[in-house]
């Protein structure tokens, strides 16, 4: 008999993660973050593989898995470093670069950086997640997740926490790639534009007699 073909490596790690962010979610909430956040950063880290020349089955599987383990907090990168080798192996994935998806997880952590990542999947990992994190789908994943788990009940609510974060700065000049770079400063403007062109509508400042 011959050997039983392993199952495709693209559906697995879509599964695996699907189940995962169900599991993290809360029972009650229709809006489920993490896994909104994990496509969206899935579609990012693709792009910019084919921009860069990165290995895209390194980058997509470090991707669909780099928050695999989000519930184990700040060990997360190394934990799902260590599922992505524990589990990529029971799938069709290359054996050879298995090693490279679980490093770019490991290197992940973090908003911002003082010395960049060396390695170009780590790099494109990084630049992908972040750049969900800056921008007007930052601004609408938060939103949802911040009103589904009760956290905004007002308008003005919703603004003080997304104008809150003041690390964005930092993310944007972290970042690795010329893509990337270019993107996280072009989402920056927008997310910034945004917030600027509420607070004038609600002060009813777009008001005016010619």
């Amino acid at each position: 008999m011959g050997k039983s073909k392993k199952p495709d490596w693209r559906g697995e790690v879509r599964r695996v993660m699907y189940e995962a962010a169900r599991a993290q979610a809360s029972a009650d909430s229709g809006f489920n973050y993490r896994w909104e956040h994990v496509q969206a950063v899935v579609v990012c880290a693709v792009k910019l593989a084919k921009l860069t020349g990165a290995d895209c089955d390194v980058v997509e599987a470090a991707a669909w898995l780099h928050d695999i383990r989000k519930e184990t907090g700040d060990r997360h990168p190394k934990e799902g470093g260590k599922y992505a080798r524990k589990f990529l192996t029971k799938t069709d994935f290359p054996k050879k670069k298995i090693d490279a998806v679980a490093a770019a997880i490991e290197q992940h952590m973090g908003l911002w950086r003082d010395t960049p990542l060396t390695n170009l999947e780590a790099q494109v990992l990084w630049d992908a997640d972040k750049l969900t994190k800056i921008g007007l789908t930052a601004l609408l994943h938060w939103t949802g997740a911040d009103v589904l788990r009760g956290r905004t009940t007002t308008t003005d609510d919703m603004i003080a926490r997304l104008k809150s974060a003041d690390y964005r700065k930092k993310t944007v000049a972290s970042m690795h790639t010329q893509p990337a770079k270019r993107a996280a400063k072009e989402r920056f403007r927008a997310y910034n534009q945004f917030l600027k062109k509420v607070r004038r509508e609600l002060s009813a400042d777009d008001l005016f007699v010619l």
